[in-house]
């Protein structure tokens, strides 16, 4: 797989991870939001087949552009449609990715079951959502602290102000993902801050040693209160 930042280290630890315990390539893997690939090119990379379903047809045109630049079309597709009614028979998918949907979608709750459908015994969800505590504390700093306060009063996260390009939409807490992912039948195994301090940090300093950032991610991303703050939250849960 291709070189990863400090800002997706977290993830594709946590994949590699799932990867390796399941003896090699050649899974079934679905990527629900996965847009232009960022995920799924570099899966089909390591040996296995991705179909990334996007409702963006100009998201999945980029998508088989960069699997065909990179030698992998023949592992990826593209499939234009929306989270809650996945076009795939039940208990087809080894791995499921739904990187920062959750917090757009209509139904969460639908979007959940529909991830468990699609997943075989043992396979694995990768879920990852925005961190509601996240977004409270970096509007406070940047003393937006009205926007901060609705955040803060909203159990879902949603910032109201008029022309807030994330006005509606949700954020979540260790507690309401799990839930969300329990109820829809899965079993929530693992769950890491992603981005503790990579937003925080400035920019000179992080394009400075982009090594040792990585690493403080990795090595924080698993601990509270750390793993609290985080800009998003990662799930990885099992059927």
């Amino acid at each position: 797989m291709e070189r990863v930042g400090a800002r997706t280290a977290v993830i594709w630890s946590v994949l590699r991870a799932e990867l390796s315990a399941r003896q090699g390539s050649g899974l079934r893997v679905v990527d629900v939001g996965g847009g232009t690939g960022g995920f799924a090119v570099p899966l089909a990379q390591a040996g296995h087949t991705v179909t990334v379903v996007d409702p963006s047809p100009d998201a999945l045109a980029a998508l088989l552009r960069r699997a065909a630049d990179a030698g992998v079309a023949d592992r990826v597709d593209g499939v234009q449609g929306d989270a809650d009614s996945l076009p795939f028979s039940s208990d087809e998918a080894d791995l499921v990715l739904c990187h920062a949907v959750l917090e757009v979608v209509d139904d969460p709750v639908s979007v959940a079951q529909a991830l468990a459908r699609v997943l075989r015994p043992g396979g694995a969800a990768s879920v990852l959502v925005a961190n509601r505590a996240a977004a409270v504390l970096s509007r406070a700093v940047a003393g937006q602290f009205k926007v901060a306060a609705e955040l803060l009063g909203d159990p879902l996260g949603r910032p109201k102000g008029g022309g807030n390009k994330t006005a509606g939409q949700r954020r979540f807490d260790v507690e309401s993902a799990s839930g969300l992912l329990t109820k829809a039948g899965l079993t929530v195994e693992q769950v890491h801050g992603v981005r503790v301090v990579a937003d925080l940090v400035p920019g000179v300093l992080a394009d400075g040693d982009p090594e040792a950032l990585a690493a403080f991610e990795l090595a924080v991303s698993a601990q509270p209160p750390y793993r609290d703050i985080a800009t998003q939250l990662h799930f990885l849960a099992r059927k």
